[in-house]
């Protein structure tokens, strides 16, 4: 009988933090600079320069910590990790190793309708290397050192998880809590966001973990997932062909789909950790914890279940709009104005995403400047649930609030789209109809029925639109039903 195998997957994420400045000088953290602009003596490791921990990234990293359900560490040092590569111009990292300033938290997340609880091993800030840059000249490889010293966590899982699925939801679902936060933007693509994963096998009902893989250049939820299922599958197979595993370094190489072999696997003792002279251990007082902890907004699945409870929203449409934190602030903000939860949802998730996608709005950290103000959009629904326009003017409406920016209730004055509600007006629409469409009146009273949606765009063509659905159906059908 063959062996059956069970999946273990640790995560390493590394998440870039939104500070102004490094993480041990003054240059700027912006993205997308010219290369080697945003540098100085200290992040390019000049001799003698010393390095000034930037307050803020504790201040994140405690942030993190907190909302995952950490502990935080009263005394946490930095250590330099020693390895020669060319982006890291000082031939080491500083890092933290022995003490991290967070330890022993938690993320729940739900896959296939159960829950489970991953466990996280650590938290710790450092530091990031440079970019190396092997594709601008034939000849030789380049360095941008922007991004050395660009401040980093490092949030590493204990080996709690179980397949490619539950993977992807737990960065999901930690991508979100980082936002929130107001900590990271989570653009992997930028590499703001970054994934290891630690895979390996072993039988079920086993405790031993089997020879692990390292995975790198993950640059998406879906490179992350793919990875792990074919390293999975190859792991596997060899051990059902009777070979060794070995431990080491593996790419992922998005365009085969496949991964290939980068180096042997480190171990820690290869790293030569060892603290760092120059930086003084970091103490974590309990008022500043405190003072933290009280600042933290509701989190996405707090938010999540508001909604469902105090709103009344289906899961599907809180999920939508608590995936963002903006989202979820623009859409409370349209409830002040208006409280009609579930149509401010269907027009959030439906008309309002399409424009952020068409405009990239969504690829924002936190949209301030919305292409519809929250009051315009409750201001729309409430013209609709008051009988002043159809839903299908407020289309026309909707599209209009966009091009000029007026509020709705402009467009409807300047452009007489109000609903005709009166039903004296839209009788006589109808009276007019049924003279002029004889032949459709006479099948419909022998049992055409089919011929009353004719026989409705007649009244709306002869209102201009204007007549109000709802009423132009209930009169409509019955003065068909009268006897002649």
């Amino acid at each position: 009988m063959p062996t059956k195998y069970e999946t273990v997957i640790g995560l390493e994420v590394h998440a870039q933090l939104l500070t102004e400045s490094k993480i041990f000088c003054g240059c700027s953290t912006k993205f997308g600079q010219a290369p080697n602009q945003n540098t100085c003596p200290v992040c390019t490791g000049f001799p003698g320069v010393l390095p000034v921990l930037n307050k803020k990234v504790v201040e994140f990293a405690i942030r993190a910590g907190l909302a995952t359900n950490c502990e935080i560490t009263p005394t946490s040092r930095l250590a330099r990790k020693n390895y020669f590569y060319p982006d890291l111009p000082k031939g080491y990292q500083i890092s933290q190793y022995e003490q991290p300033i967070c330890a022993t938290g938690y993320i729940d997340i739900e896959v296939n309708g159960k829950s489970k609880r991953i466990r996280l091993t650590r938290i710790h800030i450092e530091e990031d290397a440079g970019k190396s840059i092997h594709d601008v000249r034939g000849d030789a490889s380049l360095v941008d050192l922007n991004r050395a010293g660009v401040p980093l966590l490092e949030i590493v899982s204990e080996p709690d998880i179980r397949s490619a699925e539950e993977a992807g939801t737990f960065l999901r679902i930690l991508r979100v809590i980082l936002e929130y936060l107001g900590i990271c933007n989570g653009n992997m693509e930028e590499g703001s966001f970054r994934c290891d994963a630690n895979v390996s096998v072993r039988p079920e009902g086993t405790e031993i973990l089997g020879t692990k893989t390292e995975l790198k250049n993950l640059n998406s939820f879906k490179a992350v997932e793919k990875a792990l299922e074919y390293e999975v599958r190859r792991h596997i197979d060899t051990l059902a062909e009777g070979e060794e595993l070995i431990q080491e370094t593996r790419l992922w190489d998005p365009d085969r789909e496949v991964t290939r072999s980068m180096r042997n696997k480190e171990s820690a003792h290869d790293y030569r950790y060892f603290p760092d002279p120059d930086l003084l251990p970091i103490i974590v007082k309990d008022d500043w914890v405190g003072e933290i902890r009280r600042s933290i907004p509701e989190l996405s699945e707090a938010r999540k279940a508001r909604f469902i409870e105090q709103h009344k929203l289906p899961v599907y449409d809180a999920e939508l709009l608590t995936s963002r934190r903006d989202i979820a602030d623009y859409f409370e903000s349209a409830l002040k104005s208006h409280r009609n939860s579930k149509a401010l949802s269907n027009w959030i998730v439906g008309d309002l995403f399409r424009v952020l996608k068409d405009r990239r709005l969504d690829e924002q950290l936190y949209i301030t400047l919305w292409p519809i103000p929250p009051e315009a959009l409750a201001e729309l629904v409430r013209l609709i649930d008051e009988g002043k326009i159809s839903g299908r003017t407020a289309k026309t409406i909707f599209a209009e609030v966009l091009d000029s920016g007026r509020f709705p209730n402009e467009v409807v004055a300047a452009k007489g789209l109000e609903q005709l509600s009166d039903s004296a007006s839209i009788e006589r629409a109808i009276a007019q109809v049924l003279t002029d469409h004889p032949k459709q009146v006479a099948e419909y009273r022998r049992g055409n029925e089919k011929v009353f949606g004719f026989l409705v765009g007649q009244v709306m063509k002869a209102t201009q639109g204007k007549a109000n659905p709802q009423k132009a159906n209930e009169i409509l059908k019955r003065k068909l039903t009268k006897e002649n």
